[in-house]
């Protein structure tokens, strides 16, 4: 069900928010041109930059090309040392090459034979207990520990809207019974493929080949985990049927540490009071890098993911500068977001601002195709609603603007994608800071080389950027700040 709740929001916070803010005007919108916007996305998610892959010399050229966007448009450097970057280290954890898998003795080639879905760095001998499909197993009667426990693939839990959803299997399989059976003791599991997760494979195996990624001090710096997970091909069932089979292991986690950077520029407000606080515009440089191939392209392009949002952001920019507000609007292009929100959780804990003085976070991912004439906007609907004013503001900018219909699925806590706490919102909606995030949601095309400039609906990426436009117009320009709900707390 789609439902439009402007009239719905206005229950939701004591704060009635009733500020008169001046129109937007006309030459700011004017400001905001289709052609720059689509000669921007083309530039930014070129072959050259390989699919900005987060900690590579690709994501830092890329974030070079929008510092010299962001000095071009008349940005002010608001990052470390009076540049437009701020500059940080993620560590990365990986399966070294030295790693072996070894069933009664055969070694299996990693990667192509097993892969290592969850890391564990262990040297183990056990023997492995088959139990058949997933479905059936009881929890009640079984007895495995010290054991390596196999079992089958469960069909039908792939997403038919989404083109290679391999890692969305593994997440299932783990939390539905992979730890309910490390909870009884078993000292590895194997996950034993299907028809269905053969087409997957060579995505899930890029996924887990990139190891994990983490701040300093984060929870996923060094390798927590102590039971490792393995995922073999279905024709690997008969040689474990008779639970007689045994298992070699020895994994090997390599731990170091690459460069990612935020770029972030400021444009200054006119109010001598009001000008020292910050509208944050918020999007995301990385995407995939380059990957297995896929129709005989290996190039993550990330046009929608998250070129879309970056450009127009630039293009909000420009409106700003030709125009400014009251407040001050700040523009932070995060690093890293692809491997766990890095960027903006290095730049909410390290800011180069205030953290106060953030009076609100407007967020974007993925801006750019499905129905033109629909959209979504996540953080309007408790347990997500940071600040009932932010909300209002937020669809009284689609009334004035591009009267999107409104997906409101995404935005609730039994949404199965959880996509609230996958974008670069999250860290400063913890916070308490007024957050939403802005989106045109998944497609079959994310995160494969199909998410081009190509396929980008250009005249929908017009509307959203005058959306997100208009939403930091009014933010900018009331009278008083976005208000924090009072009782607000997410559900994880």
């Amino acid at each position: 069900m789609k439902l439009y709740v402007s009239v719905f929001l206005l229950l939701l916070s004591g704060s009635v928010f009733s500020q008169k803010v001046e129109n937007v005007p006309a030459s700011s919108l004017a400001a905001i041109r289709q052609d720059e916007i689509k000669s921007d996305l083309y530039d930014h998610a070129d072959a050259r930059f390989k699919g900005r892959g987060a900690g590579t010399i690709d994501e830092l050229n890329a974030a070079i090309w929008v510092g010299e966007k962001y000095r071009s448009i008349g940005l002010t450097p608001a990052g470390d040392d009076n540049t437009f970057y701020q500059f940080f280290n993620m560590w990365r954890n990986r399966i070294a090459s030295t790693s072996t898998v070894r069933i009664n003795g055969r070694i299996l080639p990693l990667w192509t034979e097993v892969a290592i879905a969850q890391m564990a760095p262990v040297n183990m001998e056990a023997p492995i207990v088959y139990l058949g499909s997933a479905t059936s197993i009881d929890l009640n009667s079984l007895d495995v520990k010290g054991k390596v426990v196999a079992f089958d693939a469960v069909p039908g839990i792939l997403n038919p809207n989404m083109s290679l959803p391999g890692w969305r299997y593994q997440r299932f399989m783990m939390t539905k019974y992979g730890n309910a059976l490390i909870e009884k003791g078993a000292i590895a599991l194997i996950l034993l493929g299907d028809a269905e997760t053969e087409k997957v494979w060579p995505d899930a195996v890029e996924n887990f080949k990139e190891g994990s990624f983490d701040l300093e001090g984060g929870p996923n710096e060094t390798v927590k985990a102590t039971v490792p997970v393995f995922w073999l091909h279905a024709s690997a069932k008969d040689e474990l049927m008779g639970s007689t089979a045994i298992l070699n292991a020895n994994i090997v986690i390599e731990h170091f540490k690459y460069p990612s950077v935020n770029i972030v520029g400021v444009i200054e407000g006119t109010d001598p009071v009001l000008s020292k606080e910050y509208v944050l515009y918020s999007g995301h440089t990385d995407a995939h890098g380059v990957r297995n191939s896929i129709d005989g392209d290996d190039i993550y392009y990330g046009a929608d993911d998250n070129a879309s949002v970056n450009v127009a952001m630039l293009a909000v920019a420009r409106a700003f500068k030709k125009n400014p507000g009251k407040r001050s609007v700040l523009f932070v292009i995060h690093g890293a977001e692809e491997r766990g929100l890095l960027g903006s959780r290095f730049y909410s804990s390290h800011p180069t601002v205030p953290i106060s003085t953030i009076v609100a976070v407007l967020n974007g991912d993925m801006i750019g195709r499905n129905h033109p004439d629909s959209a979504a906007v996540l953080g309007i609907q408790p347990p997500h609603l940071t600040s009932g004013d932010l909300a209002r503001m937020t669809l009284e900018a689609n009334d004035e603007g591009p009267k999107f219909k409104l997906d409101t699925q995404w935005d609730k806590v039994e949404h199965v994608e959880g996509w609230f706490f996958r974008s670069d919102h999250l860290p400063y909606a913890r916070l308490g800071i007024p957050s939403i995030m802005y989106t045109t949601l998944l497609h079959v095309d994310y995160h494969t080389p199909k998410d081009n400039a190509e396929n980008i609906d250009y005249p929908k990426l017009h509307k959203m950027t005058e959306w997100m436009f208009r939403t930091g117009w009014k933010v900018a320009n009331a009278e008083q700040r976005p208000n924090r709900e009072a009782n607000f707390k997410l559900e994880r």
